[in-house]
């Protein structure tokens, strides 16, 4: 999958944000990162994005979306993080989202690994109280911690449940097909009361009707949206640090509306 249509699903999906939530967005990356426990190419993922966006034209016409038209955006630059403290750098994400959030705008994260999310949802819950959830994504990210660590990429989930972050009938996990060391992930998301749509109930299908039923669950509450690039298929995808196979494919979440 090109970098392009990675900005066009960024769009597309940032275009219902703005339909949701009615304010202009800001746009933030965090690109380095220490945490990922297989490849690091995520930490170029930022910097790739903002070239290739000079090649965007204005109009999407699989989606109608048009992003140029509908939305205020301001590219905030990357955030400085901590390369020798994971938990000192959720410290300055969540303090830099919180001054964010707090001027009205929504914040449209690209780059770093899915531990950002975390902290990022820290400082949305603080304004807005628990939020709903919409995650795509080849895994649950419930995991309760690796090698005795509770905060990492496979992780954030379970603790934004633990800090009451979530409104967890309000949360959607998709796509979820990944390996896990054990099935305790699984387990946990659906004794929170999550809906878990596994990957195989997606393929050689349309989501239009799987995003009706979601727009309805959340109803017109706040909602954060959580887009894996892992969630797609590999084969559209290759350079995400945990590829598993027999995922999305890039049509799917182009067509949600």
């Amino acid at each position: 999958m090109t970098t392009a249509q990675i900005c066009k699903i960024v769009h597309d999906i940032s275009k219902r944000c703005c339909d949701l939530w009615r304010t202009p967005s800001s746009y933030v990356s965090r690109p380095a990162g220490m945490e990922m426990t297989s490849l690091f190419r995520h930490r170029f993922g930022p910097r790739r994005i903002r070239e290739e966006s000079v090649m965007l034209r204005t109009v999407n016409p699989s989606t109608g979306a048009l992003p140029f038209q509908s939305l205020m955006v301001a590219d905030l630059g990357d955030i400085n993080i901590n390369l020798y403290n994971l938990q000192d750098s959720c410290r300055l994400i969540r303090e830099a989202y919180q001054k964010i959030v707090a001027t009205g705008c929504i914040p449209l994260t690209l780059g770093g690994d899915h531990t950002i999310t975390y902290p990022i949802l820290q400082a949305m819950a603080k304004k807005h109280g628990p939020v709903g959830l919409l995650h795509v994504d080849a895994h649950m990210d419930t995991a309760d911690k690796a090698l005795g660590e509770k905060i990492y990429h496979g992780t954030p989930f379970r603790r934004c449940v633990d800090e009451g972050l979530l409104d967890c009938k309000r949360v959607v996990q998709i796509g979820i097909r990944g390996s896990s060391m054990t099935l305790d992930p699984y387990s946990y998301s659906r004794n929170q009361g999550f809906r878990v749509v596994l990957a195989e109930d997606c393929w050689m299908k349309s989501l239009v009707p799987l995003m009706g039923e979601v727009r309805q669950q959340m109803g017109g509450r706040p909602v954060y949206i959580s887009f894996d690039i892992d969630g797609l298929d590999p084969a559209y995808a290759p350079g995400t640090g945990t590829p598993e196979i027999a995922g999305l494919t890039p049509s799917q979440p182009l067509i949600w509306h």
